[in-house]
This record gives structure tokens, C-alpha cells and sequence, in this order.
């Protein structure tokens, strides 16, 4: 798979719905390709026909092809809801490099619209919440073009960011988040969520929160999206290095060398920790490396789906 900065430039942003298709084509390609070949990647143009239906929205030519009834599905006609729940906090924009697109905010936003271009291909509804310290953006599900194109316009605007003051010292309050989208979905849902994890609340108040979507009977994906090898292996330079945090201005400055592998101890167990907690609340939980191509975050959901529906 394609990483980011091998799909976009500044200048493809005015083409940000081609640029979904892009990815998604060439997951398919790549789907075909692989171990995982037969895999169900198909778009879903038609739904088979139910005995006792009426018979006037059959599609007779692929009958004649296929020698099986299938009915042509129509707008309104909707298998799946999806929210798409994007963390837009400070830290979400490590690495921080001027203009750079390979970064964890700006690879959520590429695979949620190639979530969203596999979503209505399937005739499903999808919405977008995006939050840091409070939830800045929140959208029903829907199917409508308007609706699609509002959300791909949202998701756009996250790539825009310029390296200035407006993008830091945001913080993230997921708990309070998903309290709050969890009160505001009224229909069964995949709740698919996009973050890094640092959170400065206690690891109870977010799977408490977590629990609540599960208690209103949606699905919940949580894509742990990272640098692996900055983030968790911290795999710098040997040489003294000035640290950053994104979120509050706090300066660091050390050689990593020096702790790289009490680092790593600590990196292993809260991922052992995270991925413990979230099998004892059936969520699916995905490390998605921003180093790696979008196959990690597109497979991860089509398994899903397939197992939901």
C-alpha cells in the first residue's frame, strides 16, 4: 500500500474524493493480490430478492446473467450506520514538520474518507464526529450526496492545517466524547474511532465511556493510530534532542538513547494494557502505524462489517 506522502501534495487537495477512491481502488487491487484473495470487497449495487417481495424493482437483466433474482437497491435504502469519530487534539499532529502530511492526524483523515467512499458504495450511512478538548463537529448518519460531500469538506480541512499557534495546545477529553455521542446516536451503530490514546484522564473514566456505546448496542472499532517507531520504539538520533509536548508547550531535552529502553518497557505494557481492556469490553482494537499503508485500517473494518452484516 501507498503511503501518504507517495498519494497526496498540496496540490491534490481540491481533488480529496478522487484521492479516497485512489485508496480504496488500490486496496482492491491489492485485496485481489494477496493471501485474502476471495475476500467479500465487492460493492453491493443490488440485495438479493425475498420471496413474497414485489417483483417491479428486480433486475432482469442480471437475471438473465446470473439466472438469480436480485433487486436494485435504491438511495434510501441503508444496511449499516457508521460514525467515524476523529481525535483533532495537538498531538495528533506528531511528527510536526511544516506542511508534512505524514503525520497521525492527517492519516485518520485519509482513512476515514476511504471508509466513507467504501461506505456509501455498500448504500451505507456514515457520520463524522471530530473532537479534541470538546466535541467540535457532530453529524448524523446519513446517505445523501449533500451529506457526503459535507463530510469529505470536514475531513479536507484537517489536512489544511498550517504549522501556526491555532493547531496546538489542544488537548483531548475523549471520555466526555463518547458520553455524549453515546447519548446522541439513537440507532445501532459501528462506532469506528480514531486516536493516539494520550489522554491525560483515568484509563476507568475512558472504558467507562466505552462501555456506554456498548451498553446502547454499538459496535465500537478504536484504531490506535501511532508512529510505531517514534512513538513507541523511540527511535531518534543518538544525540541530545529537544522533546515538545504538542499539547501543553512543555520543553524536554534529552539524549533518547539514554532511556530508550526503560521507553519501550513502559510503551509494551500500555499497549499490553490497552488491548487487555479492551478484549474484556468486546472492542475491537487495531494499532494502525501511520508508516504503514491504509490496508491496516480498510481490512480491519471490512472484517467487521462482514461479521455485523
Amino acid at each position: 500500500m501507498q503511503s501518504i506522502n507517495e498519494l497526496v501534495s498540496l496540490q491534490q487537495f481540491d481533488h480529496f474524493e478522487l484521492l479516497a477512491q485512489q485508496i480504496v481502488e488500490g486496496f482492491i487491487t491489492g485485496m485481489h493480490r494477496s493471501p485474502y484473495h476471495g475476500f467479500s470487497v465487492e460493492f453491493a449495487e443490488h440485495r438479493a430478492y425475498n420471496t413474497g417481495e414485489s417483483v417491479k424493482h428486480i433486475d432482469w437483466k442480471l437475471y438473465g446473467k446470473t439466472e438469480k433474482l436480485y433487486v436494485k437497491r435504491y438511495e434510501e435504502e441503508t444496511n449499516m450506520r457508521t460514525q467515524l469519530v476523529i481525535d483533532t487534539s495537538s498531538s495528533m499532529l506528531f511528527p510536526y514538520i511544516n506542511n508534512s502530511l505524514q503525520n497521525k492526524r492527517s492519516f485518520a483523515a485519509l482513512s476515514a474518507a476511504a471508509l466513507i467512499h467504501l461506505l456509501i458504495k455498500q448504500r451505507d450511512a456514515v457520520g463524522l464526529s471530530l473532537f479534541n478538548e470538546k466535541l467540535e463537529l457532530h453529524t448524523p448518519s446519513k446517505l445523501s450526496r449533500v451529506h457526503i460531500q459535507l463530510l469529505y469538506k470536514e475531513l479536507n480541512i484537517l489536512l489544511r492545517t498550517e504549522k501556526d499557534a491555532k493547531a496546538l495546545n489542544k488537548g483531548n477529553n475523549l471520555p466526555l466524547v463518547l458520553h455524549q455521542i453515546a447519548d446522541t446516536i439513537h440507532k445501532r451503530s459501528l462506532v469506528v474511532i480514531f486516536t493516539d490514546m494520550i489522554d491525560n484522564s483515568n484509563p476507568d473514566t475512558l472504558f467507562a465511556a466505552l462501555q456506554h456505546l456498548k451498553y446502547n448496542k454499538h459496535e465500537v472499532i478504536l484504531f490506535h493510530v501511532v508512529d510505531h517507531a517514534k512513538e513507541l520504539q523511540l527511535n531518534f538520533e543518538n544525540r541530545p534532542t529537544k522533546f515538545i509536548d504538542l499539547e501543553t508547550g512543555e520543553v524536554l531535552t534529552l539524549n533518547p538513547n539514554e532511556i530508550k529502553e526503560t521507553y519501550k518497557v513502559r510503551s509494551q505494557q500500555f499497549v499490553k494494557e490497552l488491548t487487555y481492556k479492551c478484549m474484556q469490553h468486546q472492542i475491537d482494537l487495531v494499532e494502525a502505524d501511520i508508516n504503514k499503508g491504509f490496508e491496516q485500517v480498510l481490512l480491519s473494518f471490512l472484517v467487521k462489517r462482514n461479521k455485523l452484516y
